[in-house]
């Protein structure tokens, strides 16, 4: 790797590996990989993948959550999300280093589809470690910091913020706010920073650095993307802050994105 996250090709680096688990999350990860082995079985499963913090080697105990990508042989059911949400409280309720597990479902084909090639797809090709079954990154193609990986992974940022503000609007707890806080924040992070990711030619997925590449080159809106990173790291129930990101900082975001990488190809809406 060149310091930039990418490899001697130039193409983006995978960041997670299992060797790099730090020790307190091993047991929680080595649970995790039975678990969804056992609630799954072989006819559902096809893999298992962890993302996040805990195979980057920066996950703190009591603060990070355990994030799990599941590829399934078909279709999520309403069966799949019920055994998801179990194994979800599971855990979280099991391991004190965890706070808060989280578990994605996606089917196969779904993965390797061309309209996912490059957002799921190179989620997992690039930013999932694999935990149990074939790993599906051997049929996904090589991935550059490119305009077109821009504006697939966050060129729908725009029609989230109606949604968030809804939600800022009726949030009635400060665990509702928190919840909220750590949502809005990390996605425009990310948003902020695959603006100018092509520009900086590289890839991270840290925060703090992502707000400061972020800030180099739209240096009016840096102290802003720095409180939404702050905010992604330690979510706070500050209605203000949401006000600003989702008010001020989201909306110009949204629009500056579309008008550089252009809007996210429309996904077809999943049943109910």
């Amino acid at each position: 790797m060149n310091g930039t996250g990418l490899d001697a090709g130039g193409f983006i680096a995978r960041e997670g590996s299992l060797a790099r688990v730090p020790r307190a999350f091993a047991p929680a990860v080595e649970a995790a990989r039975s678990a969804v082995q056992e609630a799954f079985g072989p006819a559902r499963l096809h893999s298992a993948y962890l993302y996040g913090s805990i195979p980057r080697g920066t996950a703190v105990p009591g603060v990070s959550d355990l994030d799990l990508l599941l590829a399934l042989r078909g279709e999520p059911g309403d069966a799949d999300r019920a055994a998801a949400r179990h194994l979800e409280e599971a855990l979280d309720a099991r391991f004190r280093e965890v706070n808060g597990a989280g578990i994605l479902l996606a089917s196969t084909a779904t993965l390797l589809s061309d309209v996912e090639r490059h957002d799921l797809g190179w989620f997992v090709a690039c930013l999932c470690t694999p935990l149990a079954g074939e790993d599906l990154a051997a049929r996904l193609p090589r991935y550059r910091p490119t305009s077109l990986l821009a504006r697939e992974t966050n060129g729908d940022l725009g029609d989230l913020l109606p949604g968030w503000r809804e939600k800022l609007a009726g949030a009635s707890t400060q665990a509702g706010l928190r919840s909220l806080s750590r949502g809005v924040s990390r996605r425009i992070v990310r948003t902020g920073f695959t603006l100018v990711m092509p520009r900086w030619g590289g890839w991270t997925s840290d925060l703090g650095e992502s707000a400061a590449v972020f800030g180099r080159y739209y240096p009016a809106r840096r102290a802003q993307m720095l409180a939404a990173a702050a905010a992604a790291r330690e979510p706070a129930a500050d209605r203000q802050v949401l006000g600003m990101l989702t008010g001020d900082l989201g909306p110009w975001l949204a629009a500056e994105n579309a008008r550089v990488h252009g809007r996210k190809t429309p996904r077809d809406q999943p049943p109910g």
